[in-house]
């Protein structure tokens, strides 16, 4: 019998789950990424917060962590980039795939094919996937409305469907996803698996600090909340102190928080202020968006930074997605996904009216 967990996702990533762990920011450590691949899924290490010595060091620790492959999540437009693809490319014996939002060029992608490296961007846009598959990407996760962090507004019902045809390589769901029941929907749809951050960063592995874990836990539906006053762009959040006063500021507040984000980001990274506004200019040259949200943009991982790893669940930012106001648990990885694969396989089954089949 065919094993209907055994998708394109787990055959070119060589996983045994068809789930992939997302690359949050500061959360995605090597100790999270070897917990989720070594209970079945595919984690993917935050690159896109690392200098290339620190992700070069992550990536080495990683390797003795688990033995399994991995993937490396990194932006185009971050310092160093060209260094960040450089230390993946020399860690290809065991990077099987790379993930980013605003992705590198058709050579760039093409120097990752050629190593064996799987380029698996996240889109939010019809658009966007067929740019990403015309660029030379073999695998699209694509992110509905209901996904953290910055998002879109059509929900995963009704984009996931649109994507898959449009394109035809394999395609990854992710947004509102945390169980088995919502694996099984996901392969009904004809995607090749989901992806979840926010069900991950809700695990017993996770590095998030007690405070702000316990407020994801407590949160309900109600109280998570998109801003666009954060950097100029729909992004979905728990709502908290420091939230609420960002939503209740005016516009002309916009370039004071950028300037303030600014000196924060200049304070943690050691960039200079040039090397701020360039990469807040970077960020500009991807869409209409102003030097103010660009500049905000580029910094507001700082305020995320100040909840996820400083552990102040009231003057930081905590991204969610809207999954996080229907769950109340803290299990350890293996645990999730032993449940993730038991669920999914009766709910397979169910459907089929036959008896859940089991891998090999």
């Amino acid at each position: 019998m065919v094993d209907p967990l055994s998708t394109p996702l787990t055959q070119r990533l060589g996983c045994r789950l068809p789930v992939i762990q997302t690359a949050m920011g500061w959360i995605a450590t090597p100790a999270l990424v070897a917990a989720t691949s070594n209970a079945g899924a595919f984690g993917f290490l935050a690159g896109a917060v690392m200098k290339p010595a620190e992700l070069g060091e992550a990536i080495a620790r990683l390797k003795d962590m688990t033995p399994h492959a991995f993937g490396v999540n990194f932006h185009s437009f971050q310092a160093s980039a060209g260094e960040i693809v450089e230390v993946i490319l020399a860690h290809s014996d065991r990077v099987r795939a790379v993930s980013f939002g605003r992705g590198p060029d058709a050579k760039m992608i093409g120097r990752f094919r050629d190593a064996g490296i799987l380029c698996i961007p996240t889109v939010g846009a019809v658009k966007h996937a067929e740019k990403m598959v015309a660029l030379g990407c073999e695998m699209i996760t694509v992110q509905g409305g209901e996904g953290g962090g910055h998002t879109g507004s059509v929900p995963t019902t009704v984009l996931l469907p649109q994507v898959l045809d449009a394109v035809t390589v394999p395609v990854v769901a992710a947004g509102g996803f945390a169980d088995g029941r919502g694996l099984a929907a996901a392969l009904a749809f004809g995607a090749c698996g989901i992806a979840m951050g926010t069900r991950f960063l809700m695990t017993a592995e996770s590095p998030v600090p007690t405070a702000p874990k316990t407020a994801y836990v407590k949160a309900g539906t109600g109280d998570i909340a998109v801003s666009t006053k954060v950097d100029g762009i729909p992004q979905r959040m728990i709502l908290n102190s420091l939230l609420r006063r960002i939503e209740r500021s005016t516009s002309l507040g916009m370039w004071k928080r950028a300037v303030e984000a600014g000196f924060e980001m200049k304070r943690n990274t050691g960039m200079s202020w040039g090397e701020v506004v360039g990469a807040a200019r970077a960020m500009t040259s991807h869409g209409e968006m102003p030097l103010a949200q660009a500049m905000m943009a580029a910094a507001a991982p700082m305020l995320i930074q100040r909840a996820v790893v400083g552990g102040d669940a009231e003057n930081g930012l905590m991204a969610t997605g809207v999954v996080a106001g229907r769950l109340t648990d803290l299990p350890s990885c293996a645990d999730l996904l032993a449940r993730i694969e038991t669920e999914a396989r009766q709910r397979i089954a169910a459907l089929t009216h036959r008896e859940p089949a089991h891998a090999d």
